[in-house]
């Protein structure tokens, strides 16, 4: 009876600690940029396969303008850049949590296959919010299967960054711990996508005239107003930064001038 209990103690332990054992940061990375890379191919061969106007049609519907023809397929295409930007941002976000994680972990990369799980699923959503872009239910429920999609894609990004802050010390380089130099604006990246995408789920359910055009224009400016938002956070920093060095060097100045004066001038 001692020798199961001790079995059963020393499997506990095995099994406690094996989500936390080291795995290849460098294969983590690889196979996920892959992934990238196989979604971002896919959405362009969706675009370029139903979306160029036949020659005949657009000799005789749009007397031979091509970009009148090509107008026909604007929800298409504003979709696919839509697509497109969020595709591209995830992998920024990606990238930028994996340039600061010094080892991954077992769970880490579990989390990571998780997100990339529902990375795979873009190309779907790109194709119901380009097919059901009229105003109807259906369009509807096409944005808010994208809104989940996007959701769950990036949320498992920040569940790999709160799983690494766990074991700061061997995960993750100073800057992106508590209190490092990045940490603000990690947290900022990993909160985008999740916090917008439940944002916009909400409107759907609140305005009935929310439409794909307006959610893939939300899309399309996130990375603008994000980029916007940091250098206005550094250009703050810098400021803020300044003023502090100039009224310290006036305080060493009055103190230098307090120091050259004589005991009875300082008196009066």
């Amino acid at each position: 009876g001692q020798r199961d209990e001790e079995e059963e103690h020393r499997s506990l332990e095995s099994f406690t600690f094996y989500l936390s054992e080291p795995l290849s940061k460098e294969r983590v990375e690889a196979f996920s940029d892959g992934v990238y890379a196989i979604v971002a191919t896919l959405l362009i061969l969706d675009i370029c396969e139903d979306n160029v106007p036949d020659p005949r049609e657009v000799q005789e519907k749009f007397h031979g303008s091509l970009l009148e023809a090509l107008s026909e397929y604007g929800p298409n295409y504003l979709a696919y850049f839509g697509s497109f930007v969020t595709i591209g941002l995830l992998w920024f976000v990606h990238h930028s949590l994996f340039l600061y994680v010094t080892k991954a972990t077992r769970l880490m990369g579990l989390l990571n296959i998780l997100s990339l799980a529902f990375i795979g699923g873009l190309p779907l959503a790109y194709q119901l919010t380009s097919e059901f872009a009229e105003k109807s239910h259906n369009e509807i429920e096409a944005i808010q299967v994208s809104c989940v999609t996007t959701f769950f894609a990036s949320i498992f990004q920040f569940a790999i960054w709160t799983t690494a802050l766990l074991h700061e010390g061997e995960t993750l380089h100073p800057f992106a711990r508590y209190g490092g130099k990045e940490h603000a604006f990690m947290f900022a990246k990993l909160a985008l996508y999740p916090c917008v995408s439940l944002g916009a789920f909400f409107l759907t359910c609140l305005l009935s005239e929310f439409s794909t055009a307006i959610f893939h224009l939300i899309q399309i400016v996130i990375p603008f107003a994000f980029l916007a938002l940091r250098i206005f956070v550094r250009i703050s920093l810098t400021v803020i930064k300044s003023v502090m060095s100039l009224s310290r060097q006036k305080v060493v100045l009055l103190e230098e001038e307090e120091a050259c004066l004589s005991p009875t001038e300082t008196l009066s």
